[in-house]
Formats: C-alpha cells, sequence, structure tokens
C-alpha cells in the first residue's frame, strides 16, 4: 500500500492544506466549550444579557469560521483523492496491458476488473477519509484531554484512563478485521467471475437449459460472501456500543466527581459542563475514529491486492527500441511479388533471410506438467502460405502465438526475418505481424475506427482494399452509413462471418511482413473462403500467410502444410506429399472428402 502512495506526489499542496484546514476546524471546536462555561459561570451566573448574547455572537463565529474551514478541506481532500486515483487507475491499466498472456492466464479476468473497480474505489475512499480526519479526530481526543487538564486536574486524570482504554478497543477490532477484509475483497472475485462467465455466456446457458444449476452455483458463492461480510460487519459493529459504553461510563464517573468538586468550591458548574461537552465531543471524534479505521482498513487490504498487481512482472521482456537491423532489408530489397508473375516457390529461392524459422522449439505454459508444444522445426520465406492442421488441442494456436510472441519458447528460439523474437522490442515486432484470432473481437464505436487500430493513419483508399480482400466490401457498401456505420460492443449487431471479415481487414490494413489467420475464418462459408484465399494470395505485398484451420480444403494449396498432432509435428511438406506419407493428415483428410478411387 505505501507504494501506492507515490500517485499523490502531485498533489503535496492539498495533502498539506486538507489536514491543516481540518485542525483549524478542530482548533475553533475545542474552544466552544470554554465559551459554553464562560455563558453558565459569568452571563447566567450574574444575570448578564449583554455578555450572554456577546459570547453566542462569539460561538456562532466559531461555527460559521469551522465550517468555512472544513468545506475547504473537503474540497482539497476530494481533490487529491480523486486525482490519485485517476493516476493510479491509469498505472494500474498501463501495467496490466504490459503483461503478457502468461500473466493475464494466470491472474484472471475478474480479478483485474475488481482490483480496476472496486479496490481502486475504496483506496480513493480511504485517501479522502485520512485527509479528512486522520488527524482531525486524534487532535480533538488528546486537545480535549489537554483542555480538561486547564480546567481541573482531578477531573482529567477520568479522561486519562478512558482514552487508553477506548485506543484498545478501537485498534484491537482494527486488528482483527484487517484480514478479514481481505478474504471479502476475495470472496468478491469469485462472486464476479460467476457473474461474468453468466452474462457472456448467457445464450449457451440458455441453449443448455442450465440456469438453475448456474443460480445455484452463483447463490453459494455469494451466499459464502454474504456469510463473511456479516461475520466481519459484527465485530466491526462491536465498536460503537462498546465506544458508547465506555464513554458514557466515563461520563457518570465524569459528573459524580465534578459534582463533589462543585460541592467543595473547587471547580464551577461551568467547568464541569465544559468537561462533559469534552468528554462529548472524544466520544464523536472517536466513533469517526472508529468508522475511519475501517474505512482505512478496507482501504488498506485493497490496496495490498492492487500492489500485489503491480509488483507481479510480465514474464516477456521488451528489450526496447530496435537499431532497425532487423533483417528486414532482405524482403524490401527483393523482388515485388506481382499475382501470377513469380512463383512462391522461386521466390522463396531468392529471399535469403527466412521470414520466420523455428528452431527446436518447445513451448510449456506455466503451471502445466507437460509441453504443449515439442521439437518445432521449420522455415517459411517471403510471400508462402504455411497451412497449420491438426485436431482440437494439438498445438495449432500455440505455434502461432509463438511469432507475435505473445508467449515465449521455452525452449528453442523462434526467428522472425532472422532475428530471434526476444531481441525485438515488442511494437516492432507486432508492426511487422498482423494477426487474427480465433475469436473475433469488435469494439464499440463505427466500422472505421475499428479497422484504424490496424493503422491509425490508414486512408480510405487504403481500407477499402483491405475489406476487398477481406470480402467485407460486399456487406459494408450495402450498410447504412458505410465506413461510419455503427459496431455495437463485442460486435453483437454483425454477423460472426461479418465479424470475422472485419477482423482480417482490420490486420490488412497495416499491410503486414507476417499475416496470422488462426482459424479465422470458420464462420465463413466455403465460396466465400476460397475467394478471401484467393484474395491474400494475391497481395501485391505478397505477406508470408499462416493459415490455420481445421478444413482440409483451406490449407490444401499452401506451400508447406505443418501438422499437428499433440504438440509434435506429425508431418511437413504439401498436400500431395502429406497425402502419400502423413498418416495424421491423410486421416484428418479423408474424414472430410471421401477417398478417391485410384484406377
Amino acid at each position: 500500500m505505501k507504494k501506492l502512495l507515490v500517485y499523490l506526489k502531485d498533489y503535496k499542496k492539498e495533502t498539506v492544506l486538507a489536514p491543516l484546514f481540518k485542525l483549524l476546524e478542530a482548533s475553533f471546536e475545542l474552544l466552544v466549550p470554554l465559551v459554553m462555561a464562560a455563558i453558565i459561570d459569568t452571563g447566567i451566573g450574574n444575570g448578564d444579557r449583554g455578555y450572554i448574547g456577546k459570547m453566542c455572537l462569539v460561538m456562532i463565529m466559531l461555527g460559521v469560521v469551522g465550517l468555512v474551514c472544513s468545506i475547504t478541506a473537503q474540497y482539497f481532500a476530494a481533490k487529491a483523492a480523486v486525482g490519485f486515483a485517476a493516476k493510479m487507475k491509469h498505472a494500474l491499466f498501463a501495467h496490466i496491458q504490459g503483461l503478457s498472456f502468461t500473466e493475464m492466464d494466470t491472474i484472471g479476468t475478474s480479478t483485474l476488473i475488481t482490483r480496476m473497480t472496486s479496490d481502486s474505489n475504496q483506496v480513493q475512499n480511504g485517501v479522502n477519509m485520512v485527509l479528512r480526519l486522520f488527524l482531525r479526530s486524534p487532535f480533538i481526543v488528546f486537545g480535549a484531554m489537554v483542555m480538561a487538564f486547564t480546567i481541573d486536574v482531578k477531573a482529567a486524570l477520568i479522561f486519562v484512563v478512558t482514552i487508553p482504554v477506548l485506543s484498545v478497543v478501537v485498534f484491537g477490532i482494527m486488528m482483527v478485521t484487517m484480514p478479514l477484509y481481505k478474504k471479502v475483497q476475495g470472496g468478491l472475485d469469485r462472486v464476479l467471475g460467476i457473474t461474468r462467465e453468466n452474462l457472456t455466456g448467457v445464450r449457451v446457458l440458455r441453449a443448455f437449459n442450465k440456469e438453475e444449476s448456474e443460480i445455484a452455483r452463483f447463490e453459494e458463492s455469494n451466499d459464502g460472501l454474504t456469510s463473511m461480510q456479516k461475520y466481519v460487519g459484527k465485530i466491526s459493529a462491536l465498536m460503537n456500543p462498546v465506544t458508547y459504553i465506555i464513554i458514557n461510563g466515563a461520563v457518570i464517573v465524569l459528573i459524580w466527581t465534578g459534582a463533589w468538586r462543585v460541592e467543595g468550591g473547587i471547580i464551577t458548574q461551568g467547568a464541569v459542563v465544559a468537561l462533559v461537552n469534552y468528554m462529548s465531543q472524544i466520544l464523536v471524534e472517536l466513533i469517526k475514529l472508529a468508522n475511519l479505521i475501517i474505512t482505512i482498513t478496507k482501504a488498506i487490504a485493497c490496496g495490498n491486492r492492487i500492489q500485489g498487481i503491480f509488483e507481479i512482472q510480465t514474464s516477456m521482456k521488451d528489450p526496447g527500441d530496435s537499431d532497425g537491423k532487423d533483417g528486414s532489408e532482405a524482403f524490401h530489397g527483393s523482388r515485388e511479388f506481382q499475382g501470377g508473375e513469380l512463383s512462391r516457390e522461386r521466390a522463396a529461392q531468392q529471399d535469403g533471410v527466412p521470414a520466420v524459422r523455428f528452431e527446436n522449439v518447445g513451448l510449456t505454459y506455466k503451471n502445466a506438467g507437460a509441453e504443449s508444444l515439442t521439437d518445432i522445426n521449420f522455415t517459411a520465406y517471403k510471400g508462402q502460405t504455411i497451412g497449420v492442421i491438426g485436431g482440437t488441442g494439438s498445438g495449432k494456436s500455440s505455434l502461432v502465438n509463438l511469432i507475435p510472441r505473445f508467449y515465449d519458447a521455452t525452449r528453442g528460439r523462434v526467428l522472425v526475418c532472422g532475428k530471434d523474437v526476444r531481441e525485438y522490442s515488442l511494437e516492432e515486432l507486432r508492426r511487422k505481424v498482423g494477426v487474427v484470432l480465433q475469436k473475433a473481437v469488435l469494439f464499440k464505436g463505427t466500422i472505421r475506427e475499428n479497422l484504424l487500430w490496424g493503422k491509425e493513419d490508414a486512408t480510405d483508399e487504403e481500407i477499402y482494399r483491405a475489406l476487398d480482400i477481406s470480402q467485407a466490401r460486399e456487406f459494408i457498401d450495402t450498410r447504412e452509413g458505410g465506413l461510419d456505420a455503427p459496431v455495437a460492443q463485442g460486435g453483437k449487431n454483425l454477423s460472426g462471418g461479418q465479424k470475422q471479415r472485419l477482423t482480417i481487414a482490420r490486420a490488412l490494413v497495416r499491410s503486414p511482413e507476417i499475416l496470422i489467420l488462426d482459424d479465422s475464418a470458420s464462420a465463413l462459408d466455403f465460396a466465400t473462403d476460397a475467394r478471401l484465399r484467393k484474395a491474400v494470395r494475391e497481395m501485391k505485398d505478397s505477406p508470408t500467410v499462416f493459415l490455420v484451420s481445421q478444413r482440409a480444403s483451406s490449407i490444401r494449396y499452401a506451400d508447406q502444410i505443418i501438422v499437428m498432432d499433440d504438440g509434435e509435428m506429425a508431418g511437413i511438406g504439401t498436400h500431395e506429399e502429406l497425402l502419400e506419407s502423413c498418416p495424421a493428415y491423410q486421416e484428418i483428410y479423408y474424414s472430410q472428402f471421401e477417398k478417391a478411387k485410384e484406377a
């Protein structure tokens, strides 16, 4: 939690002025019992109405000045707390964006959402309350005790006993509740995780008639959270009644002692009233302090959870900006490919530097018991189309995810343009690679805004060229608004095929040197899929294309086909070569096409 306070450094003035004005308000409040004592002893005792009126005006003035100080303190405290939270959230979001897929998978989405929302708000409230009350309440408590000593030492000894007893109660409850609030926030994570699953998968739930079981699962987690909250709430709730009992007991002793002191002529009646007022002030401030401590306890627990995210360092180190000698000169210096002018085999031979090379690559996911990829070796040259096929869970996506460095190979090397991907800055590497993932994800806005993710300064000509290649132009032109037509959150107002074509266009807008299509045409019909593959092959800048698919027809005409089976390469070659020599490929192909009868 302490490390988060760095985000308050731009609000030093506010963090000083807010408590200062609160202390000024408290100082005026401590003078009120003395004025009241003077009114009783002098004004009422002597029947001096003028004096009473004058002292009443003094009390009103103290109240007005105190109110102004309080409002000013609140302004500075709120400004500092909101600014602190804004900077912390920006830093937290940037840190989360810098984490690799490995850390994101480990932490979980629901946990990160809780840190960004609920936990951050709790810390913001904690900072606000600390600036307002953390100094004010103790100041009034001890100030009231000091003022009591100025009135009567013997009566003030009651304060000396009462305040430590109250402190033990307050801080004891704080020490008990602090770890419990941490557990409560953990329970909130679980409830949010279930809620997120149910909201995103509501159609699947209804399709399988699983509403009742999911409601039961949610209620079980929610009941657990409720029980924890009730338990910690009951402990926290002890604070108010226990402090009231102690204070009221002290007030009884104070009045009894004061009565004897007045009887003996040692102190006046006004002094007794002042002492009772000071004791009442202590009661009010300790109640505030108790509530403040509860808030601080929650804020510290939440702050530690946020700090825990900051302390998670990405396992993927970014070496920074490259010196530019990345081997891409071989691409730009080679002969430009025109559709049909130069065969891909000859083109591959002319380019000396491979576009992508895997050298004895192995991948083991974090906390996994075995390798997901084992001994992957292949070379892909500029302009080639590399098909990747295999059964579900065979490692197809894992393989292509190593190219843009979504994950780092745990063994061997992945080279892009002759250079290890770990030697590139992430920004430079991902400028070279266009990725279309299995799940088509679009963002709320317009079609144009979504496509500009690929290239912020793309012209309409570049956008329409990408739409033509991705076969999305046909439905964009018929849509009201064209490129400026709205896209709902997650692309809910588009069909599955339309979303896939737009995500492909988004990747093509940037004209990547390497294009990865990870089963991104699964929602397209065979005719559209064929036109898409043909358009990609005929692209003027001839990117190296990695085509991941479970359809044998989609990768049939690739220059190389990699057959994956349980994380290993079961075969590599052309369609004809694999059909003769690779049993795994034969099984996939003949399961989709009737086996040709050989003469």
